[in-house]
């Protein structure tokens, strides 16, 4: 397990971290993701996708269906990538942002990671 990469956007005062890791086993993931929720104890969302051979799976973490982790799972396959691992932790800003501009954040923050 390596992080690869980092990015971060601001959107209406709500903070974006996104993270890049090679993830070559499901501990991997568990490890990461504890890690990071140790790392932003006061973050309102912590949202993931991951690509591992065949095993496929996109979290939400409470934001709208399919505003979250779908569009970081969007990424990593139109990238065709295996073993990877996208994080993006969510401080909230006060506003709701809407589901088009949550949905195209995220897609924004783990397309900055390449």
């Amino acid at each position: 397990m390596k992080k690869l990469n980092e990015s971060f956007i601001e959107e209406k005062k709500s903070k974006f971290y996104g993270y890049l890791y090679e993830a070559e086993t499901l501990d991997d993931v568990l490890s990461i993701l504890s890690e990071l929720k140790k790392e932003h104890k006061k973050c309102k969302h912590i949202v993931y996708a991951y690509k591992i051979g065949n095993i496929i799976k996109k979290y939400e973490d409470k934001e709208p269906s399919n505003s979250a982790g779908k569009p970081i799972l969007d990424v990593i396959e139109q990238k065709k990538l295996d073993n990877t691992l996208i994080v993006i932790v969510r401080y909230f800003g006060g506003t709701l942002l809407g589901r088009g501009l949550l949905t195209r954040t995220y897609r924004k923050c783990a397309s900055l990671l390449f």
